[in-house]
């Protein structure tokens, strides 16, 4: 099934132009209403008025200065999707990313964010953990953009990687219509030869993808040590546009976290990733 609404985190981090960019060209290939998504980042007990702000003048002057971020970034948006020439809309919400990102994920087919960057100091940088975030707590695909560079809707080659995992299986579902444009998708089966894969490592997920008229190559890896450094690798050896894969997270102390693999390829990777929990 095609995208048909595709939300895009609108900020002023430094690359915020590029993902604008790749959000709009995507949803301009596959007819999808685009929304530019900023938060400014206001609690909603400050809006409301609180006990202890002391000063209205101080929260008066907080408020403006965040909604004049949010403001400058979704100008940015509306440039690019303009000159893209999809269909578009603006929503600016006075609440926290976490919050106001999860939420507009909940209705949409796809949600673009930005990769973190720990060098961005500028307070309308994007917070370090706000694609861990979202993706365990928004209930859709992340396209993740990198943090440098610019990039266009893949059309060449795709990577997916691929254990037998609920999480991998959510993640090539979610990013049919992009495996679906491109010439050809590299199916990387790591871990164990059989178990999760069936008798013939990849062999079904393959079948499962050729029948949405996707061509596969399928390569078996062995399990790494560093998950996330062993594929990040292969797609930079194979020259991949895209890096599918499922997001993965286990709880610790009762708090459901990303496992290692993840979290690697969220703070390293140089290619777009669709990612998916």
């Amino acid at each position: 099934m095609p995208y048909r609404t595709i939300v895009v985190h609108a900020d002023r981090a430094p690359n915020a132009a590029a993902r604008f960019e790749l959000a709009a060209q995507l949803a301009a290939r596959e007819g999808a209403h685009l929304i530019g998504a900023a938060m400014t980042g206001v609690p909603r007990y400050m809006l409301a008025g609180s006990p202890y702000e002391g000063s209205g003048v101080l929260i008066a002057d907080h408020l403006r200065h965040a909604a004049e971020r949010a403001d400058q970034a979704l100008a940015r948006f509306e440039e690019i999707a303009t000159r893209v020439g999809v269909p578009h809309e603006q929503r600016r919400h006075n609440v926290d990313e976490y919050a106001g990102l999860c939420l507009q994920a909940r209705y949409a087919d796809l949600l673009v964010l930005g990769q973190a960057d720990p060098d961005d100091h500028d307070e309308g940088g994007l917070l370090l953990d706000l694609p861990e975030q979202i993706l365990l707590h928004g209930g859709r695909p992340v396209l993740l953009v990198p943090r440098k560079g610019s990039f266009a809707p893949p059309a060449r080659h795709a990577l997916l990687a691929w254990n037998g995992s609920r999480e991998a299986a959510r993640a090539a579902s979610a990013a049919l219509p992009l495996l679906q444009q491109v010439d050809k998708v590299t199916l990387a089966v790591f871990g164990p030869a059989k178990g999760d894969h069936g008798e013939e490592p990849g062999a079904d997920i393959a079948l499962y993808l050729a029948r949405h008229d996707i061509k596969v190559e399928v390569l078996v890896r062995p399990q790494s040590a560093d998950a996330g450094q062993a594929i990040l690798a292969l797609a930079g050896d194979a020259g991949a546009e895209l890096l599918v894969m499922g997001a993965y997270g286990h709880s610790r102390w009762r708090e459901m976290v990303l496992g290692g693999a993840t979290r690697s390829v969220l703070a390293q990777a140089s290619l777009p990733v669709l990612l998916s929990h």
